[in-house]
């Protein structure tokens, strides 16, 4: 959604230059708007998860509130009373298991880590190089700049309606590895087209601008998905910066454009077709439960094999539950308990503990009074 926000921006961006054409009233006409976004922070309610972690129990009830009654949705009586057990509940084990707050180093401490924080970052950065490069290489090409930069900025809507569609049936590893190639392969096309034939240099470059922008729209969910909770901001802000370095070089690039005008799609092609490639030793996060501690997100995709990179259609795993949730939690009396989804996850890790623990009576040790010890076993 964001980024089809985006695109609705250039698209006004580009009627905007097309009327007015003196810069200083032009950087005015698109730089005072966005003080507007200083009034955010009266509107905009906090993470209601946040909240629970910091212990705000009564602020995260009323965000809740109000976002039940702005779906007009009605949250059962039971649900308070739930949700407070299960942070008390929590408490504990997340002060054991976050502990202190990570820091950047935690992104390379561990070998999985390391290697899937690279390849985030280097895919990122061609995604930015590619993507911005082409937006700022648009208005060269084509009869009309005007023109050109409207369909550079047009082209990215049908993009991204198909690009939600394939992350739901083949999730994100491939099609943000096509989605590259294809933009890179595009791009390369150009350096054997005739320099004359402006018209034809356009379509590659759209189709191009087409496929980089889908590869745009998944790495920010797919970067999100693969850091874990502990390090998610932390890791996207991270790569994003470091990617974000790579505008530095862009105008070096489409200055090439001068001397010959298929150079710089030739850059950014290579740049593509291997940010591609690097991405398919990403793991798949479609069907598994994100890693929620350091400890799981070094486990995450840490045993991939060729079968894996292979593989297009990802299986959705047997079970996606992991040590982090299984929370003990007081069972609550049925006949005054409410259906709830929460109170239905309550009960069935409930019913999964009574079934697990036993008691054992029998080959136990003795103490020094000859007293049998009782011992329990899962």
């Amino acid at each position: 959604m964001i980024c089809l926000f985006y695109t609705l921006g250039l698209l006004m961006l580009a009627g905007i230059t097309y009327f007015v054409r003196d810069w200083v009233r032009l950087a005015l006409a698109t730089s005072l708007p966005f003080v507007l976004y200083y009034f955010y922070w009266f509107f905009l309610p906090e993470s209601p998860r946040w909240l629970l972690a910091k212990g705000r129990f009564e602020e995260a009830s009323t965000v809740l509130e109000t976002l039940a009654r702005v779906n007009k949705r009605e949250l059962p009586p039971s649900f308070k009373q739930q949700l407070k057990q299960r942070m008390l509940c929590k408490g504990r084990l997340s002060e054991d298991a976050y502990g202190e707050t990570p820091r950047c180093t935690a992104l390379c401490a561990t070998p999985n880590m390391r290697l899937k924080t690279v390849l985030i970052t280097l895919n990122w950065f061609a995604n930015e190089v590619v993507y911005v490069g082409l937006s700022y290489y648009g208005p060269s090409l084509g009869d009309n700049e005007y023109v050109s930069f409207f369909l550079s900025s047009a082209i990215e809507i049908p993009s991204y309606l198909t690009c939600w569609l394939m992350m739901d049936r083949w999730g994100r590893r491939w099609p943000l590895c096509l989605c590259m190639i294809t933009s890179g392969i595009c791009c390369v096309v150009t350096v054997f087209i005739p320099s004359d034939s402006v018209e034809l240099i356009l379509v590659f470059f759209l189709l191009a601008k087409s496929a980089i922008a889908a590869s745009f729209l998944i790495i920010y969910p797919f970067a999100g998905e693969l850091f874990p909770t502990q390090l998610r901001g932390l890791g996207i802000g991270v790569s994003a910066y470091i990617g974000g370095l790579g505008r530095i070089i862009i105008p070096f690039i489409t200055f090439l454009g001068a001397e010959m005008v298929a150079l710089p799609l030739l850059i950014m092609g290579i740049i593509a077709v291997l940010g591609g490639l690097i991405s398919l030793r990403l793991p798949e996060t479609l069907h598994h439960r994100l890693p929620q501690t350091l400890e799981e997100g070094e486990e995450f995709g840490k045993h991939f094999t060729i079968q894996d990179c292979l593989r297009c259609v990802p299986l959705k795993p047997e079970s996606s539950t992991s040590a982090s949730e299984d929370l003990e939690l007081e069972p609550i009396d049925s006949e005054s308990q409410e259906d709830t989804p929460l109170g239905r996850s309550i009960r069935r890790k409930i019913s999964i503990q009574r079934l697990v623990k036993q008691t054992s009576i029998m080959d136990t040790p003795k103490d020094a009074d000859g007293n049998m010890k009782i011992t329990n076993w899962f």
